[in-house]
């Protein structure tokens, strides 16, 4: 089954050129199935490039899925088209009152502030509060992860001295977690961040299980089965480009940064970067959903019930 987007979502035009089975309004409406409703708040400041990268996770499963794009309320981004935002967002305060089956909190490029120095960050707490009673699954990714772990158990985010950037090995902690079904033993991941959460705090909340860690880069996928929730600090979701674009933009603005560990054939940034976690992206996600599809409720407004 494909995943259900507006015909006129960059997204559509993307996904489908690639092979993705995607559906429109109309097509979807003649399939006599319940979709799966999955949102996306989006808090990315390329909000049509991050909008690709999840979508196309999340459509590769046999499930017909729903995506909702979702934004801050009051916060406007700066580097996104007010038309497509007007066209294809909805602001939170306009789905409250609605339930999902799934939804993403996606990273922003905000680590060096405190959480309750965010702009928008009382209105997120009412988003975390909110998946408790009408979302069935949260995947809250980078910061969108250590700000819902934080908010909910207290594990603090700590400043790195030097950026974690690059693509680093990590092992699979929890074989027989429905997560990681079909994982490898370990599998390459992409990282591009200032922060980290501890593995010691996170062990010392008996509420959290760590599913996937690396020496190098810590923890990277928490499971919280109280909150019905998966924290990953790292970015399975990054084309094979993304971190060549946040090298070049650090390298033209002047800003230092290290040329990305493991990423480069030969740690040459004049060579093509090689994709090597996409298979585990897909599985991942893959995994997430097929796992909503097993657990949730027929009925939507029994979510969170």
């Amino acid at each position: 089954m494909p995943i259900k987007l507006p015909a006129a979502l960059p997204a559509y035009d993307v996904l489908s050129n690639e092979g993705v089975m995607v559906l429109d309004e109309d097509a979807a409406a003649r399939q006599d199935i319940r979709p799966l409703r999955i949102a996306l708040l989006n808090l990315m400041p390329k909000k049509i490039q991050t909008e690709n990268q999840f979508a196309r996770l999340i459509g590769a499963t046999p499930l017909q899925i729903e995506l909702s794009l979702i934004r801050m309320s009051e916060h406007r981004t700066k580097n996104t088209a007010a038309e497509h935002m007007a066209e294809f967002y909805q602001p939170f305060s306009a789905v409250k009152d609605q339930k999902f089956d799934g939804l993403i909190i996606t990273g922003a490029p905000i680590e060096h502030l405190p959480f309750e120095d965010v702009t928008y960050w009382d209105e997120l707490t009412q988003v975390f509060d909110w998946t408790q009673t009408n979302v069935h699954s949260t995947f809250g990714v980078c910061w969108g992860g250590m700000a819902m772990i934080n908010y909910f158990h207290g594990v603090k985010k700590h400043i790195l001295d030097h950026k974690a950037f690059g693509c680093f090995r990590h092992r699979n902690m929890e074989p027989a977690s429905p997560y990681l079904r079909g994982f490898s033993d370990d599998c390459v991941i992409p990282v591009s961040r200032w922060t980290e959460m501890r593995q010691e705090e996170i062990d010392a909340d008996h509420g959290l299980k760590t599913l996937i860690t690396s020496d190098e880069a810590g923890p990277c996928l928490v499971e919280d089965p109280g909150h019905r929730a998966l924290y990953i600090f790292n970015h399975f979701e990054y084309d094979s480009g993304t971190l060549k674009q946040e090298y070049d933009r650090d390298i033209s603005e002047g800003t230092p940064i290290n040329v990305p560990m493991n990423y480069y054939p030969d740690d040459d940034p004049t060579e093509q970067p090689q994709n090597r976690w996409r298979s585990h992206a897909h599985l991942l996600y893959g995994n997430w959903i097929n796992e909503i599809y097993q657990t949730t409720q027929f009925e939507m407004d029994k979510i969170g019930t």
